[in-house]
């Protein structure tokens, strides 16, 4: 049905131009959100962060900001190199996501065997659907991170982190593709984009009268005191060399040991049986153990040897317990738990044995407990008194420096896999570029300018300063994929994530490059500085080939955009892209320029199933628009979940939002040009509700709350609306005007089709409703909850009379108005009091006392009764009468004012 006016609108828009963004004499709103990465089509997590964006930077539009709202297009990485070598290859697999959830047909797909036609396609396809879908974009502004001007400015921003000492070369662990021979970022994976690098100790056990060693890894180095036994699962390991020491590791660990910078020389496969029953002697303690069997052993998590510590450990008590081995328990954390903790806390639980999946929460919240309150207790020798938290870090280091543990890097989450389909390993990569995200100048000048930030939701601030607090060092190049090269060693290219920090001011020379007016030559270190840094000065910037006037228009622009008002981004990208953002704006940029605000919104899923672009399920933003058109997507996405939650897409819900619209739509362009008539009460009844719902969308659009917004200017008002059609309403005209611009942001393309029945100019650059408290009508308000109300009463009793013909309805006597008026004023005493001097009867005073809690004070109560005497036989079926000689004294006693006495017969 809105096809064709979707179409109409977009194609009005991009003639008249009325997004493009230049500076002006208004106060500037930039909002940005992240560019999307061209290895698929757009799909429905893109829509919901980039609907959210767009119907804010609407709104902020029609608030009078001039706002820029401008977009591009991510290319840089492995991943689409990877992706033209699946199709190349005909990989099935590949071939069967890509046309059954990518929507691409296979005859166009079998053609994309070469980066560039990868991102030619894709970028011909996510142009389409974001102007399809009515975005407020200024498209002058569009680029790819392959341009050769992109390249250039990231060259700049690389050259002035090492000018700060940011970017080193030197040795660290890095999420790595053996395949590839490259370190991966998020962006890289199949599977496993979430998984960070954990660290490890492997405490080094030997073997008693051998010099086999049992590197026993854990994450809990303080606990050493308590290690009872050592655990290996029944099955094969292998003896390897690594640096001139015999190990026993599984044989997953020694295929991760590999990567880890030591020399590793496989010597021989041995089975675990061999050792069950032999000791081993714990370092430091030097205490002689056992070796034993447990099942929940995962022989593909770190070396596959686990320590043993069953007062501190819930595993190992359960496993102990199981096996029927007499070992006490040692304790030596104290925290306010008595006895033993894993006892107590397995008993708690109610956990019955190691396979039971409480063992897991089990375990989270007594090492929680004990690293944040627990005290190291006597038997733990120089570390007694100690906090955990304390002691923990300062064990490590010991154990470390004496040379009888080492660090062994694993994944925080399994599996991670590459995009070309290989198992990705943890590698200490030599002689690499990193930048120090580590450093701890850079992060506290971070934190900072964080606690000057909005937000939204303010929750999440905490997690950033977490996220600030823990970063460490990153890679940031690779040998293989697309992107700019290092400049001063371009061997390496600069990876995904590094290069896309600081590009939203990249936006301002777009739409030069664009124009033809800035060409790649031009982009100089000294141009870049004189623009974005203050630094050096016109006359050197000039170096650039051009002309002072346009450098000084450049810079005007930037002077005017900058910094950036709002990010809104999805909140899978809290650990890298917005942390990285942060990170290299205050790394470069006078404080003046730094980010103000960022929003973070939620998943989508789709039909209660996690969404992958890489697996499946999917739904492309094509395909939501080809089933649904523009306005419906944008109205559910925008009301699935508020901006914070997660939001579930569902197929049965988005068809009643087509009805709805379509309801809106045939309701306001029947209404729209009638002439409005006198005002009546149930006008200003109207507008009175109307106008409150203004103020709760703008309340709700303020804190970014598209769900509420959504739900009030839509569906709220339009249960108002309805309600006054149903009571005789003539002047909906009345409120037309406003309520299509309340709407504007959301469901823009239908707002304008209406607008213009009235209008010549674009609802979308028209100005939004303002709350006026001078049109809140507090007594019109009342009488149509009263009216509300009294027809549910009599609905209510109308369903215990058989063949109901007639209801008499009988408003309450001046005495009980006057009494009520000097209850609520005085109380129920004085009331009581003024109808016994006034000499009313005590049944009826009783009855007054029982009620007078639920009655309430209606200005012309009998007159909007008579007013509505048509209103309520219409609604009823019956007729309605007034006659009070009808209705039984006993009825007539319980009256009160705003309940009026009810007699169905």
């Amino acid at each position: 049905m809105f096809v064709e006016i979707e179409r109409k609108w977009q194609e009005m828009w991009e003639k008249y131009r009325i997004f493009e963004a230049d500076p002006s004499d208004k106060e500037k709103f930039f909002i940005t959100v992240p560019y999307p990465y061209l290895n698929g089509n757009l799909h429905a997590g893109h829509t919901r962060t980039f609907t959210i964006g767009d119907a804010f930077a609407r709104y902020m539009r029609m608030k009078g900001y001039n706002v820029l709202f401008p977009l591009g297009f991510h290319v840089t990485g492995t991943p689409i190199i990877g992706l033209a070598e699946l199709i190349a290859k005909r990989d099935q697999r590949t071939i069967d996501v890509y046309t059954k959830f990518h929507d691409v047909p296979i005859g166009e797909l079998l053609k994309l065997t070469t980066p560039e036609k990868i991102v030619e396609y894709f970028a011909k396809e996510a142009l389409s659907a974001l102007k399809r879908i009515g975005y407020s974009i200024d498209w002058r502004r569009v680029f790819t991170t392959t341009d050769e001007a992109y390249q250039k400015f990231i060259e700049w921003q690389f050259w002035r982190l090492k000018e700060l000492g940011l970017i080193e070369k030197g040795s660290h662990p890095v999420r790595y593709c053996p395949n590839d021979q490259n370190p991966v970022e998020d962006h890289d994976l199949l599977l496993g984009d979430e998984a960070s690098i954990v660290e490890f100790v492997a405490i080094k056990f030997r073997l008693k009268d051998s010099d086999l060693i049992f590197p026993c890894a854990t994450l809990r180095a303080e606990t050493i005191f308590g290690v009872t036994n050592i655990w290996l699962k029944p099955t094969k390991y292998v003896i390897a060399m690594v640096d001139g020491e015999k190990w026993v590791v599984s044989k997953e660990a020694y295929e991760k040991l590999v990567f880890m910078d030591k020399k590793v020389e496989l010597l021989r496969e041995v089975d675990a049986s061999e050792f069950f029953g032999k000791k081993v002697i714990v370092p430091i303690v030097e205490r002689e153990v056992p070796i034993l069997p447990a099942e929940f052993v995962d022989t593909d998590n770190a070396t596959g040897v686990v320590m043993s510590v069953p007062a501190h450990a819930p595993y190992d008590y359960v496993a102990l317990k199981e096996l029927g081995v007499e070992i006490e328990p040692i304790v030596i954390i104290g925290t306010d738990i008595k006895g033993i903790p894993a006892k107590e806390i397995v008993e708690e639980l109610g956990i019955k044995g190691q396979n039971d999946p409480e063992l897991e929460k089990a375990t989270k919240i007594l090492y929680k407990r004990e690293f944040h309150t627990g005290i190291m207790l006597e038997n733990t020798g120089k570390f007694a008194g100690m906090k955990v938290s304390e002691a923990k870090e300062r064990i490590e280091k010991e154990l470390i420096s004496l040379k009888i543990a080492d660090v062994f890097y694993e994944f925080s989450e399994k599996p991670v896999v590459c995009r070309c389909g290989t198992k990705c390993v943890v590698k200490v990569v030599k002689d690499q570029w990193f930048i120090r995200y580590s450093n701890e100048n850079w992060k506290r000048k971070v934190l900072s300018h964080l606690e000057k930030m909005t937000i939204i939701p303010e929750y999440y601030k905490e997690e950033f300063r977490n996220k600030i607090e823990w970063l460490k060092d990153k890679a940031c190049a690779r040998r293989k994929g697309l992107g700019t090269r290092i400049p001063w060693d371009r061997e390496w290219l600069i990876e995904s994530l590094s290069d896309s920090t600081i590009y939203m001011c990249y936006y301002i020379l777009a739409k030069y490059v664009n124009l033809g007016i800035l060409k790649p030559e031009n982009i100089t270190m000294e141009l870049l500085d004189y623009l974005f840094l203050n630094r050096g000065s016109l006359e050197l910037a000039k170096n650039s080939g051009l002309s002072k006037d346009v450098i000084r228009k450049i810079k005007e622009e930037f002077e005017y955009w900058y910094p950036v008002d709002l990010r809104s981004s999805g909140k899978d990208l809290v650990a890298n892209h917005l942390l990285f953002y942060l990170f290299h704006h205050v790394a470069l940029f006078e404080e003046k320029y730094l980010p103000r605000a960022i929003a973070v919104n939620g998943y989508v899923s789709l039909e209660g199933q996690k969404m992958s672009k890489s697996k499946g399920p999917l739904l492309t933003m094509k395909r939501a628009l080809d089933t649904y058109g523009a306005d419906v997507t944008r109205l559910y996405i925008l009301h699935s979940a508020e901006y914070d939650s997660d939001a579930d897409w569902r197929s049965k819900e988005v068809e009643s939002f087509v009805e709805s619209l379509k309801r809106f739509f045939n309701l306001v362009r029947e209404n729209y040009t009638k002439e409005v008539n006198e005002v009546t009460l149930l006008d200003r009844w109207l507008i009175s509700k109307f106008n409150r719902a203004v103020k709760d969308v703008r309340d709700a659009m303020d804190k970014l709350q598209t769900r509420r917004a959504v739900n009030v200017a839509f569906f709220e008002v339009m249960n108002y609306v309805r309600w006054y059609i149903r009571r005789g309403g003539k002047n909906l005209a009345i409120i037309l005007d406003d309520w299509i611009k309340l709407l504007a942001p959301f469901i823009p393309h239908i707002c304008e089709e209406l607008w213009h029945m009235k209008h010549s100019s674009f609802v979308s650059l028209e100005k939004y409703p303002d709350f006026d408290p001078n049109k809140l009508d507090p007594v019109a308000e009342k009488a149509e909850e009263y009216i509300s109300r009294l027809l549910e009463d009599i609905k209510e009793v109308k369903k215990f009379v058989e063949n109901p013909r007639i209801v008499y309805i009988y408003p309450a006597e001046d005495w009980k108005f006057e009494a009520l008026k000097i209850a609520n004023e005085k109380g129920l005493k004085e009331a009581l009091r003024f109808l016994s001097e006034k000499g009313i009867a005590k049944e009826d005073i009783s009855a007054f006392s029982k009620k007078f809690k639920n009655a309430e004070l209606i200005p012309n109560e009998r007159e909007i009764i008579e007013q509505n005497l048509e209103f309520f036989e219409r609604e009823l079926q019956l007729r309605v009468s007034l006659d009070s000689e009808k209705i039984p004294v006993d009825k007539k006693r319980f009256a009160m004012p705003g309940r009026p006495a009810i007699f169905v017969c």
